[in-house]
């Protein structure tokens, strides 16, 4: 099998290490922010809503067609955690 693991924001993705980098970095990207999202109990909109990101940009990150920057999805991350910690989501 010609797959690999890579770890983002603490969820392991199974990513095929034939891709190029920036189709792998999106996809990567997507599952985790996904992840984090699905983490929050949150739908897109109420997602997008309670973070002040558009919804179109989401969607994009979602989908894989717009990378998103390391840094934001740790702080996405960091901000839904610490959230669901203190029960305020």
């Amino acid at each position: 099998m010609d797959n690999k693991i890579i770890t983002a924001a603490g969820v392991n993705i199974n990513v095929d290490k034939h891709e190029d980098e920036k189709t792998k970095e999106r996809r990567l990207m997507a599952y985790a922010f996904k992840m984090v999202r699905a983490e929050s109990g949150m739908n897109r909109k109420e997602f997008a809503e309670w973070l002040g990101i558009p919804y179109r940009t989401m969607q994009e990150w979602e989908l894989g067609r717009r990378a998103m920057p390391q840094y934001v999805l740790d702080l996405i991350a960091y901000k839904v955690r610490n959230e669901k910690k203190q029960g305020n989501i």
